[in-house]
């Protein structure tokens, strides 16, 4: 069952804002997305950012896989010939 409350708007520096309840258990810096259709507004939490995956253990249980050395991260500057039109990096 969806229980109803009550917020105040107030102003916020050159913006307004909205106070709601504590008894709707946000906790304090919780993005959320605000909805507006038709004159009613409507709020969800926003999708969390995706999570950096530590591949760190993976790399050493490759066969074969080595890190580059700086030396090998250098290349040499050439030409390219990309559909007939030779192309150069100045």
């Amino acid at each position: 069952m969806s229980e109803e409350y009550r917020a105040k708007i107030f102003k916020s520096g050159n913006s307004v804002a909205l106070r709601l309840p504590k008894a709707l258990g946000l906790k304090e810096g919780t993005e959320v997305v605000v909805r507006e259709e038709r004159g009613e507004y409507s709020f969800r939490p926003a999708d969390q950012s995706p999570k950096l995956i530590d591949l760190t253990g993976i790399a050493g249980s490759i066969p074969g896989f080595r890190p580059f050395t700086p030396e090998e991260r250098e290349f040499e500057e050439r030409e390219l010939d990309w559909e007939g039109k030779l192309l150069r990096r100045d």
